[in-house]
This record gives structure tokens, C-alpha cells and sequence, in this order.
């Protein structure tokens, strides 16, 4: 019998509900009306500062709870359990009409959202498979194609709730579409290893 096998899969972890309600809107509250610096791209987003988790106890205690939630992830990166911390946070908000293109995030491994605000099902997060290299590339693609997980271009993930945090590669595309509700808000971040390890010549990782 024919087998089909899915080889090196791309992980992405969802987590409902990391942050509680009292969190989330203490998050939303305090750095909602710090969000002052422009997008490059989208004039209805803009961002905070880079945040580290010792600028804020709101931000200490969503460590807290997102760190964990690194190890387990990491473990299926790198096949081992292995200590993690938060690089940088920095909450978005976009408003009615903005969006965010297609980017990944350097310098880190693991990168996450939290949703602190209802999202609408347009704005969803979207995940691009990796665009090439320069050579000429063909297409199959009209209304009679079937699209399914080895020959689809985009992933959208699953409708977010406050207080879901989703975790993925670094290098993973991502984008958000044009938002048609209200404000999103959102607090991102980027995870760093303490080290790795290739047979005894390791990189160990500070900050």
C-alpha cells in the first residue's frame, strides 16, 4: 500500500487561555497609550518601545507564564529541554484598516504572540511558505485545484481568543491582513536559548 509521509513539518504551538482576563486587560491598559511608534508600512499600526519582562510587573508575571511554554517548544526545535528567556516584547495595535506585511524575526528562535483583544476573523495571523530563491518558479494554480498541506502558499491560524498565545520559528513568514474591526492589540516576543550544543562546541546565548 502507498504511504504519504510528511517529512521535517514546521511545529507551531497554540496555547489558549496562558494569560488570564485580569492580565490581559492590566497588559491592554497600561501600554495600549505607549504604542507610539509608527509601522515602516501601515500608518493605522503602531508599536511600543522594545519592552524587556523587568520593565513592567504586568510583563514579569506574563513571563512567567509564557516561559514555561518556551521549553516545551524548544524541546521539539532542538530534541532536548533546555533553558530559555525572553529577548524582547512589544505590544501592537492596529486599528481599523491597518495591517502588517509579510516579515520574520532575526536574532531569536522561538517567536510568539499573545492576543489581548478580540480578533476579527480577517485579521487572523497569517503564515507564508518561504518565497525561494531567485530561479524561475511554476505555478498549478486556477479553480481546480485542490489545496492542501504540501501545496499550499499560506496557513491561517486558528480564530484567537484574549489571552492565546501561539509560539513558532523565528524564521517562519508571517503577516496580518488588513484589519475591517475594531482595535487589535497584541503583545509579540522573541525567545532566546541559554546555549546549544553541536558535540561538545557550544554557543551559549546571554540577555
Amino acid at each position: 500500500m502507498d504511504e504519504i509521509t510528511g517529512l521535517f513539518p514546521t511545529p507551531f504551538l497554540r496555547a489558549p487561555g496562558t494569560l488570564p482576563p485580569d492580565l490581559v486587560q492590566g497588559l491592554v491598559e497600561h501600554f495600549s497609550s505607549l504604542a507610539m511608534q509608527d509601522n515602516n508600512t501601515s500608518v493605522n499600526l503602531s508599536h511600543t518601545q522594545m519592552l524587556k519582562p523587568g520593565d513592567s510587573p504586568l510583563l514579569v508575571e506574563a513571563a512567567a507564564r509564557v516561559t514555561p511554554k518556551l521549553a516545551d517548544f524548544g524541546a521539539l526545535l532542538f530534541g532536548e529541554r533546555i533553558g530559555w528567556s525572553l529577548k524582547e516584547m512589544w505590544v501592537n495595535v492596529l486599528d481599523q484598516g491597518g495591517y502588517q506585511a509579510m516579515h520574520n524575526h532575526a536574532n531569536s528562535f522561538i517567536s510568539g504572540v499573545v492576543y489581548l483583544s478580540p480578533t476579527h476573523p480577517a485579521s487572523r495571523t497569517v503564515f507564508m511558505k518561504s518565497p525561494g530563491g531567485i530561479d524561475f518558479s511554476f505555478k498549478n494554480d486556477h479553480a481546480g485545484v485542490t489545496t492542501g498541506p504540501f501545496n499550499a502558499e499560506k496557513w491561517i491560524s486558528p480564530q484567537p481568543e484574549p489571552g492565546d498565545l501561539v509560539l513558532f520559528p523565528s524564521y517562519l513568514l508571517h503577516a496580518v491582513p488588513p484589519n475591517p474591526g475594531e482595535r487589535r492589540i497584541t503583545l509579540a516576543m522573541n525567545a532566546i536559548p541559554s546555549r546549544l550544543d553541536s558535540w561538545g562546541y557550544a554557543i551559549n546565548f546571554s540577555g
